[in-house]
């Protein structure tokens, strides 16, 4: 090779060293160490010992992490819907950029810009059986005739969750499917109006099929997001009633930073962790095969 052609080629790894440094400090190293105490069984208190993979053959037997992956999937699977449905709702009914319309959409996303800790704290309140605004409201209207107790069963618990995310999280989609649909050549749907096509049959047939690419994106950021959830249940809900609002990430900590169990919870952050590749990998794959060729 040439003397010039290594001199560039040095200049190059020069230039890309800084970065390759901040990868390897903050992404790989700390990739690394959970692999590392996954083969160990390290307690938060101190001491550990090489285990090889005892702790990832013990986690095939924990009914406790199943049942916890199980109710994170049927969360996933109810949640994202929701988000995508209402989201796209909302962004049909404030996509015209008239004043009251763009106020209306602020106001939907002011929740987002919230932290979920605050959110879920506030939303526990508010929905508390005794001083909760959201029970006084309701029989002030005369829907019911007792305060809800949302946290003694789980159904009740699990729906608590669901509205106070749904409030909290609503928006982001909203302003993204705004932006896809203001994205649309007009011409397009004046002639779909010219042509005598309804509302309906605009929304199902245009708006749809050319905002295909912000639900693709959504989509997976939700269910990624519904996946990792962890705040709202641990304030709210505390794992119960009775242990059955555990979540995955909930499991982790209660075994790593409850039980003391780090190289055990380290474990399951990686069989999570790999779980959730492997729904990206699938959803990147569906992706690109329904983009057009």
């Amino acid at each position: 090779m040439p003397r010039s052609a290594r001199l560039r080629q040095l200049q190059g790894w020069l230039f890309a060293l800084p970065a390759l440094l901040f990868v390897a400090v903050f992404v790989l190293v700390p990739l690394g160490q959970p692999i590392a105490m996954s083969l160990t069984d390290i307690k938060l208190l101190g001491g550990s010992k090489f285990i090889g993979f005892d702790n990832y053959f013990r986690i095939w037997s924990d009914l406790g992490f199943w049942r916890a992956l199980r109710f994170t999937a049927e969360y996933t699977l109810i949640l994202t819907p929701i988000l995508m449905g209402l989201g796209f709702a909302l962004a049909l009914l404030t996509v015209e950029n008239t004043p009251l319309k763009r106020l209306t959409r602020t106001i939907v996303f002011l929740p987002v810009v919230i932290g979920l800790s605050s959110s879920s704290l506030l939303w526990f309140w508010l929905l508390d059986e005794q001083v909760g605004l959201f029970n006084k409201l309701l029989i002030d209207l005369h829907v019911i005739r007792e305060p809800i107790v949302w946290f003694v069963t789980p159904n009740l618990a699990f729906s608590a969750v669901v509205i106070s995310i749904t409030w909290k999280v609503v928006g982001f989609g909203v302003v993204l499917f705004v932006s896809g649909i203001q994205a649309i050549n007009p011409d397009i749907l004046e002639a779909a109006v010219m042509d005598g096509a309804s509302y309906w049959s605009r929304v199902r047939l245009i708006l749809l099929p050319l905002t295909r690419r912000v639900i693709l994106l959504t989509t997976p950021v939700s269910a990624i997001g519904s996946m990792l959830a962890f705040d709202q249940f641990y304030i709210m809900t505390s794992g119960g009633p009775r242990g059955q609002t555990f979540t995955a990430v909930y499991w982790i900590y209660q075994n790593s930073f409850v039980l003391f169990k780090l190289g055990y919870g380290a474990a399951l952050s990686i069989v999570l962790t790999l779980i959730i590749l492997v729904f990206s990998t699938l959803q990147i794959s569906l992706t690109a095969r329904s983009e057009p060729q």
